[in-house]
């Protein structure tokens, strides 16, 4: 498989995986699992999602952040702890760091069409739509190509590591997965020294899917300590292990550190996309344990482990808006 110059990462073609070509499977399944149990990242082509719909997103998410602060923040939902709606700049906070991150964002997650899961997620918050017609419509659509990709790229996860078909996959079907439409906007000349765009932090789910951002920023912790930079060129996908996949594998398929660093030019505002693939949250993340191996994390549902995470990193401090 080829490499990205960008960023070093494999690059594995999605196409290649669904050809039915029984080598060319192998040899998606092999580097992808090489990438993920190295580095934690991996970059994807031929994975499908619509370049149309994507670059729709991008406008429409530009728009929503140009609406007036009231406007947003009529959309704020604090006891879903930010997992719909809206959530202002510095609302929240990586874990362990001593500053909010420079960014404001807005949660799409699972609509409430089966009844069960009532009890389990607050309804979507929409602008008007007056406001941005068909925001809501678009939103939803893509939310939707990017559960189908996970799925995919889930059972090409479970198919690397030799265990059975919807192992993982099963696990998303009405999961809390979140689409978050991010905006870092120019660097605020009160920024608190060391605030960063994301400070460095690892992801909470299973895994995270991100195509290209506006603007470069991304980077993972190598095992050496430094920073790499990753990117993707137009028309691929990030993938990155978070740490429920990481429990759930006792820790084979790493979740690795990662920050989103300030640009040199500081009237530079960036957007981002990222798309995190959760469990419902009744289902309980248990390791896969081989033979003479011992369980390296508690037993723990989806559910309760996202509160404790959303809990610690959800902070009632705000920075001066932008």
């Amino acid at each position: 498989m080829a490499e990205n110059a960008a960023s070093s990462l494999p690059v594995v073609d999605l196409r290649a995986y669904l050809s039915g070509d029984p080598a060319a499977k192998r040899g998606v399944l092999a580097t992808l699992l090489r990438s993920l149990e190295e580095w934690g990242f991996l970059v994807l082509d031929g994975h499908g999602l619509d370049a149309a719909s994507v670059a729709a997103t991008f406008a429409r998410t530009q728009a929503l952040f140009a609406l007036p602060h009231g406007s947003k923040a009529a959309c704020a939902v604090p006891e879903s702890l930010g997992n719909r709606g809206y959530v202002g700049f510095g609302g929240e906070k990586a874990l362990g760091a001593k500053v909010s991150d420079l960014k404001e964002f807005w949660h799409v997650g699972q609509e409430l069409v089966p009844a069960t899961r009532e009890d389990a997620y607050l309804p979507n918050v929409w602008p008007g739509e007056e406001t941005l017609p068909g925001f809501r419509a678009h939103m939803l659509g893509i939310y939707t190509q990017f559960e189908e990709l996970a799925a995919t790229v889930l059972h090409a996860i479970e198919e690397a590591l030799g265990v059975e078909r919807d192992h993982f996959a099963s696990m998303i079907v009405e999961g809390n997965s979140v689409l978050r439409l991010i905006h870092y906007p120019p660097l605020p000349g009160d920024a608190p020294a060391g605030a960063l765009r994301a400070a460095a932090h690892e992801d909470i789910n299973l895994i995270t899917l991100l195509v290209e951002g506006t603007s470069g920023g991304l980077e993972l912790l190598r095992s050496d300590g430094t920073w790499m930079p990753v990117s993707s060129l137009a028309g691929q996908v990030i993938v990155n292990v978070g740490d429920m996949l990481q429990r759930a594998t006792n820790g084979r398929l790493r979740s690795t550190t990662h920050r989103v660093s300030n640009p040199r030019e500081v009237t530079s505002a960036r957007f981002s996309m990222p798309f995190f693939v959760h469990p419902r949250p009744s289902v309980r993340l248990e390791p896969l344990v081989s033979p003479g191996q011992s369980a390296r994390f508690a037993s723990i549902t989806a559910g309760d482990f996202l509160t404790e995470r959303l809990t610690a990193i959800r902070t009632p401090e705000k920075l001066p808006r932008p």
